[in-house]
């Protein structure tokens, strides 16, 4: 099947080429773009150098602004399967085929790994795994489905998801959000053991404080995703 590989990148020329490496050697014939997110670093330059094609954005959009750019390109360009693939390095470019399998099978229309299933399971900082575990409460009960990762940016979606996604995908902290949408737009959601690591460089952005207000912010707006689409018709059906 006709698979991307959507890299979403802000200034992160130091794990790059590193990630852009792995996941060459691990994706067969995927094909592979970067959406370079308004990044003021090498980032573009680094990723290009390795001869892989890249989306400039005239600015930073944020996660949400620069996935839905490659959905978009997925879509246009008749892709059957798009996976989200993080810059940073702590995804694992040899997990990419478990990710994938449910999604190319027929099983599902969105497969997510999960850094909390499995034997050996991710451990997180304190803060962070808190407003996880309470995200991850929240969108069980809503979606009537257990999902342990829902900030997990690695996934993979089949054509109709792709469909959606380019028409419709949350801003600014998006993954969580983007649970519910599918779920609640009639799509079918699976988790996957993944095995990640911590990343490269840098420091995430959702740390101590921010990582309450990051969970408030989302639950906000699952809220108001659900009395948008209450009584809705299925996207699918």
């Amino acid at each position: 099947m006709k698979t991307l590989i959507i890299v979403p990148a802000y200034n992160e020329e130091s794990s790059i080429g590193d990630v852009i490496k792995d996941i060459v050697a691990h994706s067969g014939d995927a094909d592979i773009l970067v959406i370079n997110d308004g990044s003021t670093d090498a980032t573009s330059a680094v990723a290009k150098a390795r001869g892989i094609k890249v989306i400039d954005l005239p600015y930073n959009l944020g996660i949400g602004g620069a996935m839905q750019t490659g959905y978009l390109y997925a879509e246009r360009n008749g892709y059957d399967i798009a996976v989200q693939f993080d810059a940073d390095g702590q995804h694992r470019a040899d997990q990419l085929a478990a990710l994938v399998s449910p999604v190319a099978g027929g099983d599902a229309d969105l497969a997510i790994g999960s850094r909390f299933l499995g034997e050996k399971a991710y451990h997180s900082r304190l803060a962070r795994l808190l407003g996880i575990k309470i995200l991850s409460m929240v969108i069980s009960f809503l979606i009537g489905r257990k999902i342990t990762d829902p900030t997990s940016g690695f996934r993979a979606v089949n054509r109709r998801v792709i469909e959606y996604y380019s028409g419709r995908y949350p801003e600014d902290y998006p993954e969580p959000e983007a649970i519910v949408l599918v779920q609640r737009a009639g799509f079918r959601t699976i988790e996957v053991p993944a095995l990640m690591k911590e990343r490269e460089a840098g420091r995430s952005s959702i740390t101590g404080a921010r990582a309450f207000y990051y969970m408030i912010k989302v639950l906000l707006a699952i809220m108001i995703d659900m009395i948008k689409t209450r009584g809705g018709k299925s996207w699918t059906s």
